[in-house]
């Protein structure tokens, strides 16, 4: 087996593709949220690699090419967001409040847990960038310095809880409106979320879209204002 995979160059793009599969027969299956394809893949590869005592290295090498295709996915949903293009304008002010909302209330809970947990500067620049997109997330942390490769763990854990939970989550606030749903679920889960936003209809998808790339660009900004704050705060600690 070890030797199979050090001779076959995509061999983690293999395990990847089936155990993605296992996880979309489970789900058409199932009908449950927890079945998501991208959480039973993970679960899945995770279990694969440790039964197997192989090194994540060696599977990132086999799968990474995979990483490739992140930023032309994500450019891709800008397809439904053109297909509604007209109704995201009839909408614009609700969709815009919407997500300066969502983002604020991330940065104000990540440096409210900061202050509680007594992270340092570094994890805290860490959690920052938590819900947006990996692509832009990435250059937040390094930019902001924090642990980069946590900082992407990170990212995908919140998008993949917020594809489980959201329907359940509109179901039990009883958020029926579909601009609401998207703007909702594309500012807390980024990317993945915006995959199950889809599945829910293609206003959601849309608004989904559009909220991944604002709320993409006011967290870059307010990750920025935030971090600064705190770090100003623990240098008059240390001071006084």
């Amino acid at each position: 087996m070890s030797e199979f995979m050090q001779d076959s160059v995509f061999w983690g793009v293999a395990l990847s593709f089936v155990a993605y599969g296992i996880g979309m027969l489970l789900q058409r299956k199932f009908h449950r949220a927890i079945f998501n394809p991208l959480l039973i893949s993970v679960i899945l590869i995770m279990v694969f690699l440790g039964v197997s005592g192989t090194d994540y290295r060696e599977y990132q090498e086999g799968a990474d090419v995979i990483s490739y295709f992140l930023t032309p996915a994500t450019v891709c949903l800008a397809i439904p967001l053109y297909e509604q293009i007209e109704f995201l304008k009839k909408n614009f002010r609700a969709i815009m409040v919407g997500i300066l909302s969502g983002v604020l209330t991330s940065l104000c809970s990540v440096l409210a847990m900061s202050v509680f947990f007594g992270l340092n500067h570094k994890e805290y620049a860490t959690l920052l960038p938590k819900s947006i997109t990996t692509a832009i997330g990435m250059g937040v942390s390094e930019e902001l310095g924090g642990y980069v490769t946590l900082t992407v763990a990170i990212i995908i854990i919140t998008g993949i809880l917020g594809s489980v939970l959201a329907e359940t989550a509109c179901r039990i606030f009883k958020i029926t409106e579909p601009v609401a749903r998207g703007v909702a679920i594309g500012t807390a889960s980024h990317a993945i979320g915006t995959s199950k936003a889809m599945e829910m209809g293609e206003t959601e998808g849309a608004v989904s879209g559009l909220s991944i790339a604002v709320a993409g660009l006011l967290t870059v900004v307010g990750a920025s204002v935030f971090a600064s704050y705190k770090e100003r705060r623990y240098r008059l600690a240390i001071a006084f």
